[in-house]
Formats: C-alpha cells, sequence, structure tokens
C-alpha cells in the first residue's frame, strides 16, 4: 500500500439536490444554496467531516461570474464567502482542509470556442481572489475536460502559494473528450509545479482504474482518485439509486490504494461512501 493516504470527500452537487428535494426546495445551481440554505451546504459538510474526510470542497464548483450572472442577483465573491463561512462554522476546531473548488466553464476557448484566453483568466481570477480572502487553505481544480483550461486555470491558482489539486475527468479510452491523455496531462500540468494530479468523474471506480494506474506509471506527483458511484438508475418504485452502492464502491477503489495518495467520490456517492473506504483504510 502506498504511502498515507488522505480521505477526500464524496459528491457536493448531488448530494445537495437530495437535501434540497427532501426539504421540498426547487432544485437550482448548487452555489445559490450557499446565499439561499446555508444550512444544507452546513448538512454536507458536517457529514463528510463525521464520515472521516481531511479535506473537503467548498460549495463553489459552477459559481463563475457568467453562470453567477445569468442565474441570479448575487456577485461571485457573495456567493464564494457564503460558502467558505458555510464550511469554516461547521470545521471549526478540527484539522480537517477546506479547498476551494473551482469547475469548468460551459464557454469554449479559442479557437474551437469564442472565450478568450485573458477572458477566462478575469473569470478565474474573481473566483479565486474571493475563495481565498474568505479562508480557504487550498485550491482544487476539478472535472475539466480541456486541459488548455486545465492550464491557464492552475497557473493562475499557483500564485496564491497554497497547494494546487488537479484533476481531469476521461472517457473509457484515458482520454477526454478534448483528446486530452493522461501523458499530455502530466507533460503540460507538472512544469506548472501543481501538488497532485488524477481523475474524477465520469467513469465508475472499475473503469476509472486503468486511467488511474497510467498515471502512477507516469509521473511521481502524489494522486488523487475520485470516481464517480455510477449512474443514478431508474427503480421501479421512481425512486433513483446509484450502480454502486457503498460497500461495492470501497471494494472497487481498493486496489487504487496501493498507489494513489487522495482517495475520495464524485457523482453520487455521499458520506456513507466516505465511511466505508475509511474502515478500508
Amino acid at each position: 500500500m502506498a504511502g498515507k493516504i488522505t480521505l477526500l470527500d464524496g459528491a457536493g452537487g448531488t448530494t445537495l439536490w437530495y437535501i434540497a428535494e427532501s426539504n421540498g426546495v426547487e432544485k437550482v445551481p448548487v452555489w445559490r444554496y450557499n446565499i439561499e440554505h446555508p444550512e444544507y451546504v452546513e448538512e454536507v459538510v458536517r457529514g463528510y467531516r463525521d464520515a472521516g474526510s481531511q479535506i473537503i470542497l467548498t460549495n463553489t464548483f459552477g459559481a463563475n461570474g457568467p453562470a453567477v450572472k445569468h442565474s441570479s442577483n448575487y456577485s461571485v465573491e457573495e456567493v464564494i464567502t457564503a460558502g467558505v463561512q458555510a464550511a469554516r462554522r461547521v470545521l471549526e476546531g478540527t484539522d480537517v482542509k477546506l479547498s476551494l473548488d473551482l469547475g469548468p466553464l460551459t464557454q469554449i476557448l479559442e479557437p474551437y470556442g469564442d472565450l478568450e484566453e485573458d477572458e477566462c483568466i478575469e473569470i478565474y481570477d474573481e473566483m479565486l481572489e474571493a475563495g481565498m480572502r474568505a479562508g480557504c487553505d487550498m485550491i482544487t481544480i476539478e472535472t475539466f475536460m480541456d486541459l488548455e483550461m486545465m492550464r491557464i486555470v492552475a497557473t493562475e491558482a499557483k500564485k496564491y502559494g497554497v497547494p494546487v489539486f488537479c484533476t481531469m475527468t476521461y472517457e473509457k479510452n484515458g482520454k477526454t473528450i478534448f483528446g486530452n491523455s493522461v501523458q499530455d496531462t502530466i507533460d503540460v500540468l507538472e512544469p506548472i509545479g501543481i501538488d497532485a494530479v488524477g481523475l474524477n468523474c465520469s467513469l465508475g471506480p472499475d473503469l476509472a482504474l486503468p486511467v488511474i494506474r497510467e498515471f502512477s506509471e507516469k509521473t511521481k506527483l502524489p494522486l488523487i482518485f475520485k470516481p464517480n458511484a455510477g449512474m443514478p438508475i431508474m427503480n421501479a418504485d421512481g425512486k433513483t439509486t446509484t450502480e454502486y452502492s457503498a460497500v461495492q464502491f470501497a471494494e472497487d477503489v481498493r486496489p487504487a490504494l496501493d498507489f494513489v495518495s487522495y482517495i475520495g467520490g464524485c457523482c453520487g456517492s455521499d458520506p456513507d461512501y466516505i465511511r466505508e473506504i475509511k474502515k478500508m483504510l
């Protein structure tokens, strides 16, 4: 087994929507709950804290300027600050690290889209400044499919002097939908000086395993493994469950414990999944 393994959290968005639905509250972009229902955000953070997560992400994945402007009258700073404060209230007095969570934009960079690099930098700088001012310990850039956008964001994030984690999302063939391979990812991100690299989302643990194993063969950087709990399945009673139970998920990530440094779950996983991995560790 690898050296000490740090336990990450599981899904934020799907867990928040589940809580909102349970309370009869409409599903909105989840970053809005930072301001409208901070108690839901606290509930998610508390769940992961109690399950044993040592690093927890802020509820800011999609809280970028264009999205916030499109779906609310809030400012990016208000949304991110509220998200950090909600998490901090729960984590006060613990050793759990809080990581500013940055996801990809829906716009596509030139030459394939019309987003210019300067504009992209401006959008992420606004998020980074808000998150770091509010008191995050580190930065996680996740679920990116475009390595060029990841390069831009990682370069900006490294200016803050805190650990920066980067995870791309891959298809079964080991490439992102933009065609970026594991080797491409390493070649671009290693020179920036990021602190850990890996994958999250898109695949369940069994299918994601060959991809993260390829990382282990090609880089000495600490590795992050946050696969999905599979696609949601609609049961006969209309309720949805995930493809992998918490126990099955933990069993399927077990082989990765030999070479990864950070492990958690993505879409569909919740504190129960983290608890099962903790038992294994």
